[in-house]
């Protein structure tokens, strides 16, 4: 049964709102190349929200339904027929090529997968309060998040439009308009509170997103109920203060999101005049065709970017091609896949149509699960990289010492998330050597990093006689003065509360405690009034623990901050020499000088803390930047870093061995730290490293 129309015929066609989507999709993919560029052209996403809600709104207001069914029947298979096709095409020819050139893709497949039902947004905020979900650039289908969003709000809508009455009559419209307002108003109190608090994992969640797709339909529904044209001489100005707020900075991620929408939304309202210079440049031919393969071009942008970083890299050499094949696959994509299955009569019956857009999604999941778990890994088809261990997983693998004697069993001695909060780290398990014997015991504390240096105090055991316990919290402070609002800050505020004290009583005098934490985040590469207090509180917070344990006789060391590793993107995989890419992947490193110099501010607090007594710092820079580039390769070639995270490879905790080895001796044989080395830009190590 087909729907009848009403309130003056059908929907008019609106050549500007393309305009907006190839406004919307350029900006994404202009911030995805390099988001430097346009720092919040991300935000096109959220362009792509207001206009769905916009004209999925305009389109129901001209139908006419007899029945629930009628119109979730009709609706849903328009959105089968739109959504599906183009979207089963792109995960499968992009999850095969990505198997050729990712060692281990299971992690972008499972969020392909996921995709095909609308799902990826759920999955991907579950791996982001997994402490190492995969690292989004790398993942070829994280950008399939925004589909998730939509066709869950799709799931919702049909009902809100039928139980209120929507377009039947006038009572109708204001419960429709009251409704969706009170949703909207909660759905944005949560956007702002979850991005007050930090909570970055509700960036995918329905809920936090519902608001705006909610504003393109009361938009529409406002656009039935005012004259417009006495407000169309707004509609340029608007457009350039939206296209302006695409440059805001990142760190006003929540302001800019509400801004672009109201933005958005007031000039979808207002842009009724085709003769205004707005509308001139968004009804252009070339402009409106970007906007009619606008979805296609969304799916495949950020598969050949994806590609791209795993092989020939990103730059302002290959960028043309790129731009040229991200064009060449929306083409075809939408003159070949999806224009003509949205116009096709799948079946004189809508749940069978249905039927076959859901039984081809998983058919194709089917595919693509075949590829991302028993095929997984053996479709690639470059070299691996030579390693003892890779991967996030990896650090909580059970580590043996050389000679078998001892062994650190990795999950039972570590908080993975908020859910171990009461959890107990058991000695035995998580202490290499014989802590009830040993001549020294000492005790590391820190987040991930502390667990993947295990492999660092081999000699410590096996040669000097100590018993060296390691614990991590992931995603904690490196001390409990700094306040932790991140996803894990339950588990943090335990471990630093309950587990390390109670670990910390079973010290006794001369033993250690080895505080081991990643600190890029206290060097941002722009310092500010915040970054000043983070370091400040960081400073407060070793003294204090300093004197709480000097008060017992233990002695404390400090890891220093490694190189900004993580910013560079790259996955151990992409260093390697292969023959796609002959020099490994161009990943984005720092020079020693740039690390050392944004790495100015932390070096004079460590230099503080060095000349104090009681305070070792720990500086492993010429292990982690032994060239004039910081990247992944140590002096002897062997690969730094196990993941994309900059956790140290087991290759690089045995290279850091040595030199823990010999600033934990220099104390003992000495009785105070050996002070820092004003010769070397502020690299507290140095000296020793080159006495090798």
């Amino acid at each position: 049964m087909q729907p009848t129309f009403h309130h003056a015929g059908q929907p008019v066609y609106r050549r500007e709102i393309d305009g907006l989507r190839a406004l919307a999709v350029v900006a994404v993919i202009i911030n995805h190349f390099n988001s430097e560029l346009l720092p919040s052209g991300y935000l096109g996403v959220d362009v792509f929200f207001v206009i769905s809600g916009f004209v999925i709104t305009q389109s129901l207001y001209y139908r006419r339904y007899s029945s629930l069914g009628d119109l979730l029947g009709d609706f849903y298979v328009r959105r089968v027929k739109r959504l599906v096709p183009a979207l089963l095409v792109f995960v499968l020819v992009t999850g095969v090529l990505l198997s050729l050139f990712n060692p281990d893709p299971s992690q972008s497949l499972k969020t392909g997968l996921m995709s095909l039902f609308g799902l990826s947004n759920i999955y991907l905020q579950i791996k982001a309060t997994d402490y190492f979900g995969g690292a989004a650039h790398l993942n070829a289908f994280t950008h399939t998040w925004s589909l998730g969003v939509e066709e869950q709000f799709y799931l919702l809508f049909p009902f809100i439009i039928w139980l209120t009455g929507f377009g039947r009559k006038t009572p109708g419209v204001r419960a429709f308009v009251t409704t969706l307002g009170l949703i909207s108003l909660i759905s944005l109190a949560g956007f702002i509170y979850w991005n007050h608090i930090g909570k970055h994992s509700f960036y995918f969640f329905t809920p936090t997103r519902f608001w705006e797709l909610a504003a393109g339909s009361l938009i529409f529904v406002l656009s039935t109920r005012v004259d417009t044209r006495r407000i169309a001489g707004l509609a340029t100005p608007l457009l350039v203060m939206l296209v302006a707020s695409l440059w805001l900075a990142q760190e006003n991620a929540a302001v800019a999101t509400v801004l672009v929408v109201a933005l958005c939304s007031l000039f979808i309202l207002c842009s009724t005049n085709a003769s205004s210079a707005s509308s001139r440049l968004l009804c252009n031919r070339a402009v409106v065709y970007i906007g009619l393969i606008s979805y296609s071009l969304y799916l495949w942008h950020w598969s050949v970017l994806s590609l791209s970083r795993w092989t020939v890299g990103i730059s302002a050499w290959t960028a043309p091609a790129q731009i040229g094949l991200m064009l060449l696959l929306a083409v075809l994509s939408y003159h070949y896949i999806e224009t003509p299955l949205r116009k096709a009569t799948w079946s004189k019956h809508r749940l069978v149509s249905i039927g076959y857009g859901m039984s081809s999604a998983c058919i194709a999941s089917a595919l693509v699960a075949f590829i991302a778990w028993p095929m997984n890994g053996r479709l690639y088809a470059g070299d691996r990289p030579n390693m003892a261990a890779i991967g996030v997983e990896s650090l909580v693998h059970e580590y043996v010492l050389p000679d078998a004697r001892y062994r650190w069993k990795g999950e039972p001695c570590v908080l993975a998330d908020d859910t171990e909060v009461g959890k107990v780290i058991p000695l035995a398990d998580c202490t290499l050597g014989d802590f009830d014997t040993a001549e020294t015991r000492m005790l590391v504390l820190g987040n991930s990093f502390a667990a993947s240096l295990v492999a660092a105090f081999d000699q410590l055991v096996t040669e000097d006689g100590f018993a060296v316990t390691i614990t991590s919290s992931w995603g904690a402070s490196p001390v409990r003065e700094v306040p932790n609002t991140g996803e894990w800050s339950e588990a943090n505020d335990y471990y630093w509360q309950v587990v390390a004290p109670g670990l910390m009583d079973r010290l006794r005098p001369g033993d250690w405690v080895f505080i081991a934490s990643d600190l890029a985040s206290f060097s941002p590469a722009a310092p500010s009034e915040t970054s000043e207090a983070r370091l400040t509180q960081l400073k407060t917070g070793i003294e204090s623990l300093s004197v709480e344990l000097q008060g017992r006789g233990v002695k404390l060391a400090v890891l220093h901050g490694n190189p900004f590793a993580r910013e560079a993107r790259c996955d151990p995989a992409e260093v390697v020499p292969q023959w796609y890419a002959p020099e490994g992947r161009l990943c984005a490193f720092l020079s020693r000088a740039e690390t050392l110099k944004r790495r100015a501010r932390l070096d004079e607090t460590m230099r503080d803390l060095a000349q104090r007594r009681d305070v070792v710092v720990v500086d492993l820079i010429d292990v982690f930047c032994p060239g004039q580039t910081c990247n992944y390769r140590a002096a002897n070639g062997e690969i730094l870093y196990r993941d994309a995270f900059s956790h140290p490879s087991v290759e690089a905790a045995r290279l850091s061995g040595p030199m823990i080895r010999r600033r934990l001796a220099a104390v003992t044989e000495q009785g105070m730290p050996l002070a820092y080395d004003d010769g070397n830009a502020g690299s507290l190590g140095a000296e020793e490293a080159r006495s090798d």
